[in-house]
């Protein structure tokens, strides 16, 4: 029986695909660079052998499966294919490994790790249902007749995918080091659509979704009266968001979920639909919609005395709006205090005056240095020039975040997709929070 190793386990989806295998009961294991990532947590508990890098690693009895950021000339990819070894890269495992159930795909520009993390709970509330989360959880489930997975535009990577099911949740211009433009999105968008086998759940109210072509049917959410699926009637509380679904124009049933945002009720929306249309039974769907815990990096909430803290991904301008609107709907009385961390210089520099509108929302913004990649890690452009367009704003290093006590009643919110958690635990640290 061959061993899976993973170059490059700790990625998020790496570490999720990992989990998966492992569940069902395959030998897996994996190396990295020995700095700590979230992801591997997961892997210590589900007892998955991490190495560091070396070439020593690859064995005769393996089947190597490599991180998409590392190139073929990586030293263990370079030993396996001297050995003669299956070198196959992520995207092309999980496109093949997806076949023996019936699939979902999550995608969109935003909020796929959200909607997966609800679809896997939600169907698996109802049916055996295995999962793969961009947050780095995965889980197999032996027997299981759905596979969940969230399946990312970047390079065009889930166009190894052909799913039964895809949700797409929104097309927007993001990845900009890869991307020309919107118009370039909206193909890769339109290419996936085309190799779906079943139906797609798209969110009508995005206007670049409207026009998507398909061979299958397309069946589309929101908030507007001519989508299939309509939410009504929204309310908050403080246990979170109610809202009516209407079946074309048909009253169908009521919802809560305990999160708050617009975006949050969309993503319910994508997810009641899909169960709908797989005929999962209704009660079960509302019953785990109400008991949704989250995602990892998605508004995950701490208290400290009187302050909330809060860390979020969100590395885009609609992401930080999305997350401020959660915010303000959630505590409407305290003051918003951001810590942003941009992330690529590519992004910056393409959305600078987009993240300064989308970061004004708050009530006070502190800035970190940018956050490079693999890939860049320099630019144009600096930090400076996103702070000059943010009145009051201030750049900060971690070495002294205690002057955040000064918001008592505040929310502290932490948002980037880079190492912006190094900050909320130096925070944290100073304040003495466990």
């Amino acid at each position: 029986m061959t061993v899976y190793h993973f170059v490059g386990i700790k990625g998020s989806g790496m570490s999720a695909l990992a989990q998966v295998l492992h569940d069902l009961g395959y030998q897996v294991q994996g190396s990295d660079y020995e700095k700590r990532f979230f992801t591997q947590l997961a892997l210590e508990k589900s007892g998955i052998q991490i190495l560091p890098f070396t070439e020593e690693n690859i064995q005769s009895d393996m089947t190597v499966i490599a991180g998409n950021a590392f190139p073929d000339t990586h030293p263990e990819i370079v030993r396996a294919m001297e050995l003669g070894l299956p070198v196959i890269r992520y995207h092309r495992f999980l496109g093949d490994f997806m076949k023996r159930y019936t699939s979902v795909a999550v995608t969109g520009a935003h909020g796929k790790t959200s909607t997966t993390g609800l679809l896997a709970h939600v169907m698996g509330g109802a049916e055996p249902t295995s999962y793969l989360i961009g947050d780095g959880t995965g889980k197999g489930i032996v027997d299981s007749a759905y596979f969940v997975f969230e399946a990312c535009e970047y390079r065009r990577h889930f166009l190894s995918y052909s799913p039964d099911y895809a949700i797409m949740t929104n097309i927007d211009f993001d990845h900009p080091d890869y991307f020309a433009n919107i118009e370039d999105v909206v193909d890769a968008f339109q290419q996936m659509a085309l190799q779906v086998n079943k139906g797609i759940i798209a969110c009508g109210d995005d206007e670049h979704l409207q026009g998507i072509q398909a061979k299958v049917p397309v069946i589309f959410y929101g908030f507007a009266e001519e989508n299939d699926f309509q939410a009504r009637n929204i309310s908050i509380s403080e246990q979170g968001t109610t809202f009516d679904v209407n079946v074309r124009n048909t009253y169908y049933e009521t919802f809560t979920i305990p999160t708050f945002g617009k975006h949050s009720v969309l993503n319910a929306l994508a997810v009641i639909a899909l169960c709908q249309y797989e005929n999962l039974d209704t009660e079960a769907v509302k019953e785990h919609l109400a008991t949704f815990g989250g995602v990892k990096r998605r508004f995950s909430e701490k208290i400290a005395g009187s302050q909330v803290i809060i860390d979020d991904y969100a590395h885009h301008p609609t992401e930080i709006k999305a997350t401020v609107d959660s915010v303000r709907q959630k505590y409407p009385e305290r003051e918003v205090v951001a810590v942003f961390q941009p992330h690529t210089y590519s992004r910056t520099q393409a959305f600078l005056d987009d993240f300064a509108e989308a970061l004004n929302l708050a009530d006070k913004v502190y800035l970190c240095e940018i956050f490079g990649s693999a890939r860049e890690n320099q630019g144009k452009l600096s930090i400076q020039d996103l702070l000059k367009k943010i009145p009051g704003s201030e750049l900060i290093t971690e070495d002294n975040m205690s002057f955040l006590k000064q918001y008592e009643t505040g929310i502290i919110l932490f948002m980037g997709a880079g190492d912006i958690q190094k900050f909320q635990v130096a925070y944290e640290q100073q304040i003495e929070l466990n």
